[in-house]
């Protein structure tokens, strides 16, 4: 039993990290969240909305 228990731990720790752990998730999805949230103020800034207008008007105006 014992020598079966350390052989599972052997190639357990000789696996090493196989993936995210729950606190990585979590900081992750925290980080993507922050950085919507960015992107979200910046597009609703007066000067990219009037850039996202002039390019749009620009491009119906050519296709028209």
């Amino acid at each position: 039993m014992t020598t079966r228990l350390a052989g599972r731990w052997q190639r357990l720790r000789a696996l090493g990290d196989a993936g995210m752990t729950t606190a990585e998730y979590a900081v992750g999805t925290l980080a993507a969240v922050a950085f919507a949230g960015l992107l979200i103020a910046v597009i609703k800034s007066g000067a990219v909305k009037s850039a996202l207008s002039g390019i749009i008007t620009s491009a119906l105006s050519v296709a028209g």
